[in-house]
C-alpha cells in the first residue's frame, strides 16, 4: 500500500502535516475529511529502493520499543481507540523499521485481530513476553496497566544489560589498543632497530634477539596467521551455534571465577523480574515460566526452568525444584518459598529482582574495579618489555665504545 505525505488545515485553523497509508489519493482525502481536516497538498512518497533489503533497514531500539508501549498506555488510558492510537503512533514514528511494524499491525487490528495477535506476527520486534502480556491485558480488560508496567520492565531490563555491557566495554578497549600498538611495534619499529644493529655486527641480547625473531615470524606470516585466526573463529562461532557447543559454553561461563557470579545475579534478577511482572499481570504460572526460560538468555538457567516447569505441572511449589536445580541461590528458594507459603509470590519475586540488581551493580563494581589494574598491567608490561628489549643492544654498544 503506497505513503501519501499530506499537509491540511483543521477546522480551528491549524496546519497539521503527516504521513498515512492509503489505498489511493482519493481515498487519503476521504479519511482526512472524515477527520476535519482539508488536505491542502497530497503527494505520494518517493519508495525506498533498499526497503527490501533487510540489513540496511534500521533496527527498532529498545528505546523506541519503550517509547511506544509508554505512549500507547496513556492513549489508551485516555480513552483512544486502538486503532486510533495506533495511527497517530505510527504516522509520528521516525524510525522506517518500527513505522512499518506499526502500520502492519494497525492494519491487522483493522481486519478483527486482536492486539496481541496482530503483535505476534513480528516476533523481532514484540517477544513472547510482550505478546502473552498484551493477551492477557485484553482479556482483563486492563491492557493500560499491563502496558504501563511492560514499559517499566522492559526499561529496567535495559538498564541491567547496560550495565553489564558497559563492564566490559573498558577491559575490551584496553586490550584492543594494546593489540594494536604491539603489531604496530613489531611491524614497523622493531625491524628499523634490528637492521640498525645488524650493521653493527655485534650479537643481540637474548631478549632482543626473541622479540627480532617474534617480528620477522609476524611479518613473513601475516597471511597464514590471519586465516588461522579466522578459520578458528568462524569454527567456534559454528561449534557454538550447535545444541551442546551453546550448552557446554554456558555451562563453562557459569564457572568462571568472577564473571560467573556477575551472570549468576544477573540470571536470578531477569528470571524473578519477569516472572513477577508475568504473575502479577495474571498470566498462568506455567505459560509464564515457558516465557521466562525462552528469555532466560543462558541454557543452563533455561534446563533449569524448564524442570521446574514440569515439577510445578506435576504438582510441586516452585521452590523445591528450583533449589535442586543447582543454580539459584539459596536464600531465592527460601524466599521464593515464603511468597508462595503467604500468597504473595509476584510481590516477593519483585523483592528479589531489586535486591539481585543491586547486588549486579556491585559486581560490576567489583569487576571493573578488578580488571582495571590487569589491562593496565597488560599493556605496560608488554609495551615495557618491548622498549627494553631494543635499548639493551643500545647500552651494550655504549658499554663496549666505553
Amino acid at each position: 500500500m503506497p505513503v501519501y505525505i499530506w499537509e491540511g488545515k483543521t477546522a480551528r485553523g491549524t496546519i497539521q502535516k503527516g504521513e498515512t497509508d492509503a489505498p489511493s489519493e482519493k481515498i487519503l482525502r476521504q479519511i482526512l475529511k472524515a477527520q476535519n481536516i482539508n488536505a491542502s497538498k497530497v503527494k505520494q512518497k518517493p519508495k525506498d529502493i533498499f526497503e527490501n533489503v533487510a540489513f540496511m533497514q534500521p533496527r527498532v531500539k529498545t528505546k523506541d520499543l519503550i517509547v511506544f508501549t509508554r505512549q500507547f498506555s496513556t492513549m489508551i488510558d485516555a480513552g483512544l481507540p486502538l486503532i486510533q492510537g495506533l495511527d497517530i503512533l505510527a504516522n509520528q514514528e521516525e524510525n522506517r523499521t518500527f513505522k512499518k511494524v506499526l502500520m502492519q499491525v494497525k492494519l491487522d487490528v483493522e481486519g478483527g485481530s486482536s492486539l496481541a495477535e496482530a503483535l505476534k506476527k513480528h516476533p523481532k520486534v514484540f517477544d513472547n513476553l510482550y505478546v502473552n502480556l498484551v493477551a492477557a491485558g485484553e482479556m482483563g480488560g486492563i491492557l493500560d496497566t499491563i502496558l504501563q508496567r511492560l514499559s517499566a520492565y522492559i526499561e529496567k531490563n535495559a538498564k541491567l544489560v547496560s550495565k553489564v555491557k558497559g563492564a566490559m566495554i573498558y577491559p575490551t578497549t584496553i586490550l584492543a589498543i594494546a593489540i594494536v600498538v604491539i603489531i604496530i611495534m613489531l611491524v614497523f619499529v622493531i625491524p628499523v632497530f634490528a637492521e640498525m644493529f645488524t650493521d653493527f655486527g655485534s650479537e643481540l641480547p637474548g631478549l632482543t634477539q626473541v622479540v627480532v625473531n617474534l617480528s620477522d615470524f609476524l611479518r613473513n606470516n601475516w597471511i597464514a596467521l590471519i586465516g588461522i585466526f579466522g578459520g578458528f573463529f568462524f569454527a567456534f562461532r559454528k561449534w557454538k551455534s550447535t545444541d551442546r557447543g551453546e550448552y557446554l559454553f554456558d555451562k563453562y561461563l557459569l564457572k568462571v571465577a568472577v564473571i560467573g557470579d556477575l551472570l549468576r545475579k544477573v540470571a536470578v534478577a531477569k528470571f524473578t523480574r519477569t516472572l513477577g511482572t508475568l504473575i502479577t499481570s495474571g498470566v498462568p504460572i506455567l505459560d509464564g515460566m515457558d516465557v521466562v526460560a525462552k528469555t532466560a538468555g543462558n541454557r543452563i538457567v533455561e534446563e533449569a526452568i524448564n524442570n521446574t516447569k514440569q515439577s510445578i505441572s506435576e504438582g510441586k511449589t516452585i521452590a523445591v525444584p528450583l533449589e535442586e536445580s543447582g543454580v539459584f541461590p539459596p536464600m531465592v528458594c527460601q524466599m521464593v518459598a515464603v511468597g508462595e507459603s503467604a500468597g504473595s509470590l509476584d510481590a516477593m519475586l519483585e523483592k528479589i529482582a531489586d535486591f539481585y540488581e543491586d547486588e549486579v551493580d556491585a559486581a560490576v563494581d567489583a569487576l571493573t574495579s578488578l580488571i582495571e589494574p590487569v589491562m593496565m598491567l597488560f599493556l605496560g608490561s608488554s609495551v615495557g618489555t618491548m622498549l627494553i628489549a631494543m635499548y639493551l643492544p643500545i647500552f651494550k654498544i655504549a658499554g663496549a665504545i666505553e
